[in-house]
């Protein structure tokens, strides 16, 4: 690797994962800023799979922390970013991870449930940690902030929830993006396309009730470069571009990396 990230401190918030086949885009992240020289700060609601993700970049020689944090409550994410200035003293990339979509529909059967908490946990898992972290990047007067979106906020789906959920965090990285630049502080948005995660190919095909296999080649099938899913690998290496210096006039943007899926809207 190339050191890209050398010298950063870089919090990724959902750097584990469910269980699953493949590996999920916060482990991928984690794992990519440490091998580019950052010193991670995993952060998750469960803390063994934190501590799995920091267990895998020690293997490889790279520097990183565990720490347990709930990013939709607001007590939680303060006190993680009061950690990592008592700790490291700065704040140099905040990764926004979080998501989900499980038991959302259309808009005629929608239920208040799944909406309040599709909304509630894609929302406040970007709002409270950028919230907290901001202070500090304005201090340093520094700062890279990438939130993970989905295509699904400019494609067509019907899952209502997630698709606003997802658009929510676009315009919201946008104001981020506009109100802190004077303050050097960079904020973009990552939209991954179909990916073969755990979170998509063991929660979907649960959810629908079709083997994996079956799902793992429509979705293959509905992805115009290569006819084939991506990974959390390609993600990552968009996460790592935009965290890095290379990216230092870049700010507001929305990266697909999705195989030309979202190309199709025009």
């Amino acid at each position: 690797m190339s050191g890209r990230l050398a010298g950063k401190l870089a919090v990724v918030v959902g750097a584990g994962q469910t269980p699953g086949d493949t590996i999920g885009n916060g482990r991928a992240t984690a794992l990519l800023f440490a091998r580019e020289g950052a010193h991670v700060v995993a952060v998750d609601r469960r803390l063994d799979s934190a501590e799995e993700t920091v267990a895998l970049i020690a293997g490889e020689g790279g520097k990183a922390d565990a720490v347990r944090a709930d990013a939709t409550r607001e007590d939680d994410c303060a006190a993680l970013v009061a950690g990592c200035v008592r700790r490291h003293g700065r704040i140099d990339v905040l990764h926004n991870n979080v998501g989900i979509g499980g038991g959302d529909a259309g808009p005629t059967h929608v239920t208040e449930e799944a909406w309040d908490r599709i909304l509630g946990v894609n929302l406040k898992s970007v709002v409270f940690p950028c919230k907290h972290a901001l202070p500090v990047m304005r201090e340093q007067r520094s700062g890279a902030i990438t939130n993970v979106s989905s295509i699904a906020a400019i494609c067509v789906t019907p899952a209502v929830a997630y698709k606003t959920s997802k658009a929510g965090i676009n315009a919201y990285t946008q104001s981020l993006a506009l109100g802190n630049a004077k303050y050097g502080i960079r904020a973009n948005v990552i939209l991954p396309g179909l990916m073969e995660t755990p979170m998509a190919i063991e929660g979907i095909s649960r959810e629908r009730g079709i083997p994996k296999e079956e799902l793992i080649r429509q979705r293959h099938a509905a992805v115009p470069l290569g006819a084939r899913m991506g990974t959390a690998w390609d993600v990552a290496w968009a996460a790592v571009f935009l965290a890095s210096d290379e990216a230092r006039f870049i700010t507001g943007v929305m990266l697909a990396v999705d195989g030309g899926q979202s190309a199709r809207v025009g």
